[in-house]
Parts: structure tokens; C-alpha cells; sequence
């Protein structure tokens, strides 16, 4: 990592990313995101949820494409595999994850979209810069690196959980169904949330791969922001389901 001071526009932007989740980790345990099971009203104009997901969604694999590729280090092979990461993340979670979504007439707030654009426009762009233009180290030789290896390693197995347990999630619904069921298999064995888990997994892999401050800033947002949703998500499925199984956490096995 070079110093900020040679990057002024890259060093405001991992601050930003920074200051975003130390912000919203205490935050988020006072006032549960007004979106999915914890919808209400008071939050202004809504949007459809579909539409909502893929507006707030895009700008994340958008930008860093269009950053990326403005670069003369695009096509090394090292920046390139991390790339793909990036993108076969969030391809699906932009495009196709919304697509899959199941519950009819759902609504999300356009504050929540309009602060998800804010935060991804810069989010994607910045971690692109970061290998491109900020990371010397990511050369050919970096493959040799164990940080590389272990971080592809957990990326993977934090992508696998993450999707298996969406899959679980979107299963619940017959098509054209509402509402909500005791999620069952995978990793809901141990914790309400293997999902929200798998990706702060995911991220973290990926911040040991790619070993830069834009991507170490992002895993910590990603589990400032998804910790506290965790424990929300925990609270409600205890309070709306009697039998809801006791030996289960919010995220972490045995844990929390």
C-alpha cells in the first residue's frame, strides 16, 4: 500500500467507506434499515423492492468496471482474477439476485436506495483504483504470496455459504407467496443469519487477496452494517416464532 498522500481522491474515499461504518455499526443497533421484514412507514417515498435492489446495486460493479478498465494494468492476470471476484459477486447481486426475489407488492424506502447509490458509487470505483493504480505488489509474483491463497480460499467458501443460504431463504416462497418461515439446513442450524455471515466471510477473503486499504475498509463496513442486522433479524424471528430453536445465534456459532 502506497502512501495516501500520492492518492488524495483514493485516501478521501477509503476514509469515507471508514467513517460510513463506524457511523452505522452503533447506529444500526438503535434504528433497525426500514427494508425487507423490517419495512415501515415514516421513511418517505418508496420504491418498488425489485427495482429498488438493482438502482442501489449497480453502481458497485458498474463503476469498478469502467475504473478498471481505464487502466494499463487491466489485463494482468492477478488484478484481472480479483476483478472477476468482484464481479461474479456482484453480477448476481445486482442483475440476478433481484430477479430471484420472491413476495409480491414489496416496497422499499428511496432514502435507503438513495444512501446505498451514494455509498456503492464510491465503494466500486475505489476498490478498482486500488488494484490498478495503488497496489504495485499485485504482480505476477503475488500468486505466490499465501495472503493470496487464503484469501481466495475464504472468498469461496464465504461466496458458497452466502448463496446457499439465500437459496434456502428464496425457497421458503412458493412463487407468489408472502410472508415469513423458520428458515431450515445449511448453516441456519447454528445462526440466524448464515447469509449475512458468508459475506463478511466473502469480503474478508477478499481483502487478504487483494491486501489494500480499499479493500480492508469495505470488510469492515460490510460487518459494521451486517452485524447489527444480524442481531435485528435474530430478535424478530424470536419474537414472531414461539418455537424459534433456542441453541441458535444471530451470526457467529455458539457466539452471538
Amino acid at each position: 500500500m502506497l502512501p495516501f498522500d500520492s492518492y488524495p481522491l483514493y485516501a478521501y474515499a477509503v476514509v469515507f467507506v471508514l467513517a460510513f461504518g463506524i457511523l452505522s455499526f452503533p447506529l444500526l443497533f438503535f434504528v433497525t434499515a426500514p427494508y425487507g421484514r423490517h419495512f415501515r412507514s415514516g421513511w418517505g417515498p418508496t420504491v418498488p423492492a425489485k427495482l429498488g435492489w438493482l438502482v442501489m446495486e449497480a453502481p458497485s460493479p458498474i463503476g469498478f468496471a469502467i475504473v478498471y478498465f481505464m487502466s494499463d494494468r487491466a489485463f494482468e492476470a492477478v488484478p484481472l482474477a480479483l476483478f472477476g471476484l468482484w464481479q461474479l459477486h456482484y453480477v448476481d447481486r445486482s442483475f440476478v439476485f433481484p430477479l430471484r426475489m420472491r413476495g409480491r407488492g414489496k416496497r422499499k424506502p428511496l432514502l435507503t436506495v438513495a444512501l446505498a447509490v451514494l455509498f456503492n458509487g464510491v465503494n466500486g470505483p475505489m476498490n478498482a483504483y486500488a488494484l490498478t493504480e495503488v497496489a504495485p505488489h499485485l504482480s505476477a509474483a503475488w500468486v505466490r504470496d499465501p495472503r493470496f491463497g487464503v484469501g481466495l480460499l475464504l472468498f469461496f467458501a464465504g461466496w458458497a455459504i452466502n448463496h446457499h443460504s439465500d437459496a434456502i431463504l428464496r425457497n421458503l416462497r412458493r412463487p407468489g407467496e408472502t410472508g415469513y418461515k423458520i428458515p431450515y439446513g445449511g448453516l441456519f442450524r447454528w445462526v440466524s443469519c448464515p447469509n449475512y455471515l458468508g459475506e463478511i466471510v466473502e469480503w474478508t477473503g477478499y481483502a487478504i487477496a487483494s491486501w489494500t486499504a480499499a479493500a480492508w475498509a469495505f470488510a469492515f463496513f460490510t460487518a459494521a452494517n451486517l452485524l447489527p442486522r444480524a442481531v435485528a433479524h435474530h430478535r424478530w424471528y424470536r419474537a414472531k416464532f414461539p418455537g424459534y430453536p433456542r441453541e441458535r445465534r444471530a451470526l457467529l456459532p455458539g457466539l452471538l
